[in-house]
Formats: C-alpha cells, sequence, structure tokens
C-alpha cells in the first residue's frame, strides 16, 4: 500500500501547467513542522512536492496560496537521479488524491501561524492530568 497523509502550510504560492493533452496539473509544496527542534531552538520541517491533477489541480490553483493549511491524501513517487555535480540524489513526489483547505475562508497566508505541537510526555507537569 502506498499512501500518504500529511498536513502543512504551503511555502509559496501554487503554479500550475497545462499537458499538450489539456490536462492540467498545479504544483505546490508544503512545509510539514516536526516535534523536535534543531540547535537554534526552531522546529524542524520536512518539505513535500505536490502535485494535483484535473478539477483537483484547478481548486488548488483557484483557492491556495502561500501560507495556506491544507491536509493532503496521496501516494508517493520517489525519483532518483544525479545532481550536477554527478552524485546520486533522490526526491519524493506526492500526487495528490484528496486536498482538504483547513484555513479559514478569507484568512490570507500572512495571518496564519504554525500551531504549536502537541506536549510530549517531557512537556507535561503530572499536576495537568486528569488522573
Amino acid at each position: 500500500m502506498n499512501r500518504l497523509i500529511i498536513i502543512g502550510n504551503l511555502t509559496r504560492d501554487p503554479e500550475s501547467k497545462t499537458t499538450s493533452n489539456g490536462k492540467t496539473v498545479c504544483n505546490f509544496t508544503l512545509a510539514v513542522n516536526r516535534r523536535d527542534k534543531d540547535e537554534s531552538g526552531n522546529y524542524k520541517a520536512d518539505f513535500f512536492r505536490i502535485a494535483a491533477w484535473g478539477q483537483l489541480g484547478e481548486n488548488c490553483q483557484k483557492y491556495l496560496s502561500k501560507g495556506k493549511k491544507v491536509g493532503v491524501i496521496g501516494t508517493v513517487s520517489v525519483h532518483a537521479y544525479s545532481d550536477k555535480d554527478g552524485n546520486p540524489a533522490g526526491s519524493l513526489e506526492v500526487f495528490a488524491q484528496e486536498v482538504e483547505f483547513l484555513s479559514p475562508a478569507g484568512q490570507t497566508g500572512a495571518e496564519q501561524t504554525a500551531p504549536a505541537p502537541a506536549p510530549t510526555a517531557v512537556d507535561l507537569d503530572s499536576s495537568e492530568l486528569p488522573f
């Protein structure tokens, strides 16, 4: 089974293209926050390239913009290639089957803030536990 579910924020406005046979594809990148921090104390993020085809892609182009939060369900494709120096490299691309728009209607990407990550067992104070 090849199925990925992610929630993140667009890193830039989506870009659409139309293929020679008339199909629309909308491409965008999602930043998905991790729960751990880097050496500077900032939360780490993973970046996923997303491709949405057809009517789904047209809706993404119409309603999404930089900073908007979306949930994506899709399949993952791995591409191996050689970089400019001839070293082996790889990339992941997600082919969206579903895209859920999670930002409130009318909210621009600039107004959004990333939610605080869920507390881990280390972060919890025992006085906060309900039992």
